[in-house]
């Protein structure tokens, strides 16, 4: 009796052993909260996470930092170059939360578990609805027309697919991805150039805020479920992101990121003023008094203040920037300056001469002074970080990192395209590079029309 109660006793003391190392390899929710940092991962892209000047931005990112400071946690943010590596970091245990929505995936679920905030999306067909334009409404009427998708993407598959349904018919024209981005077709049916193009929706939808002559409500899929993720071993942290999820204040923040990136527009409304002649502005004498500090014709100034708010003193853009010269309040804190003084035409010149200086002190290199206004404005457009990127992709091409047209200027474009922004020289990520491509076309064009209308 004594030898099976020795056994019994050792068995149970090698169970509760066991028990207790697994409990101490447990890592959930209340292990992240005794840590105080919650780990995500994501992927660069114009709807998830990117770097706008100063600022960290992003539909997901504002929603994952939510949650985040929801708990008290600081956040901590990784980026992987793609969906496939975005889900190994989550089975491996290297980040606690996808901030990315992931497809909903019966086979997924042993080793992830899907949570929080539930979004549908749908191929869209993308197409011009300018005075006069039809709009296709029906995949019949798609026989016959030119539509335009990158090679060997989603969007290919599905065109292809529907027309073997349709009986063949529709004129697909594949575009090579290094020649261009799903972005950049949308931006060329807005202009014109091409007819069609297919998206998915979100993406359409930021596209549409930018270009408001584009129609996206053509589906042409069939609605896909997607949500974050999170390893399969930590249910409890599953639990209180569902719960964060239906909490009244969340859905607000919900409301007002679903506002500020898919709906909000992305360019300055238009507005009237009375300008005596002989002027550019009300505001003339203001860059007249603040551009001698910085060494450059006042008319700069005035260039860059109409593009960023059509000469608006009390503008607020959809990134947050205040102000007539369209700063950042992270910036103007930078500059010891209340973000919401910015509202002063005063202090937003004088703080937009700061900023100018302070990125042209980081373009040393760079000895024309006219190349260097240039490279000066494309950093205060999208920030010094992603002009480093993009000269360091120029001379990794050979091109010349020193001049902009035709050599960085090129590479800011391609700073949408994974292939890109992925690459190794790259450390800032994504960039809608025709943004700020054509903010130093058109400021230095309007400089230039300026200096000859008031010289």
């Amino acid at each position: 009796m004594g030898r099976y109660c020795g056994i019994f006793f050792s068995l149970l003391l090698l169970f509760v052993s066991c028990k207790g190392l697994v409990e101490k390899d447990v890592y959930d929710f209340p292990q992240i909260k005794e840590s105080g940092v919650l780990r995500a991962v994501t992927l660069y892209n114009s709807t998830t996470f990117f770097q706008y000047r100063t600022d960290t931005m992003g539909y997901e990112y504002d929603l994952v930092r939510n949650f985040a400071d929801f708990h008290g946690l600081e956040l901590s943010v990784s980026v992987v170059e793609n969906e496939e590596a975005l889900l190994n970091v989550i089975k491996n245990g290297g980040a606690d939360i996808a901030a990315y929505p992931v497809f909903i995936n019966n086979d997924l679920k042993q080793d992830i578990l899907f949570c929080g905030h539930e979004i549908q999306t749908s191929q869209v067909l993308v197409q011009r609805s300018n005075k006069g334009d039809k709009l296709l409404t029906d995949v019949v009427e798609l026989l016959g027309k030119e539509v335009h998708v990158i090679k060997g993407s989603k969007y290919a598959q599905r065109l292809h697919h529907q027309n073997q349904e349709l009986g063949g018919g529709i004129i697909i024209h594949e575009v090579d991805s290094e020649s261009a981005t799903v972005e950049d077709l949308i931006e060329r049916v807005s202009k014109g150039e091409i007819a069609y193009t297919i998206s998915d929706d979100n993406l359409a939808r930021v596209c549409k805020t930018y270009f408001w002559n584009i129609d996206i409500n053509f589906k042409i899929s069939f609605p896909q479920r997607s949500s974050w993720v999170v390893n399969s071993a930590t249910p409890a942290l599953a639990d209180s992101i569902n719960v964060w999820a239906e909490d009244t204040e969340s859905r607000r923040i919900f409301q007002s990121a679903e506002k500020r990136y898919f709906e909000l527009s992305k360019r300055p409304a238009d507005i009237k003023y009375e300008i005596p002649e002989g002027h550019i502005s009300p505001f003339d004498s203001i860059f007249k008094k603040h551009a001698a500090s910085l060494g450059w014709n006042w008319q700069l100034l005035a260039s860059i203040a109409y593009q960023e708010s059509r000469f608006n003193p009390t503008v607020v853009s959809w990134a947050g920037a205040e102000g007539m010269m369209g700063i950042m309040p992270r910036t103007a804190r930078w500059f010891g300056v209340n973000p919401h003084e910015l509202h002063d035409p005063d202090i937003s010149v004088q703080t937009a001469v700061l900023c100018l200086k302070f990125f042209r002190r980081g373009l040393t290199d760079i000895k024309d002074d006219e190349e260097r206004m240039k490279f000066t404005l494309a950093a205060y457009n999208a920030g010094l970080g992603h002009v480093y990127d993009a000269q360091r992709l120029a001379s990794l091409y050979g091109y010349n990192p020193h001049v902009w047209h035709a050599n960085v200027a090129d590479y800011v474009l391609l700073k949408n395209d994974p292939a890109y922004y992925n690459n190794p020289v790259c450390r800032h990520g994504y960039l809608r590079g025709a943004e700020t491509f054509n903010y130093v076309y058109e400021v230095m064009d309007r400089y230039l029309r300026y200096l000859e209308e008031t010289s």
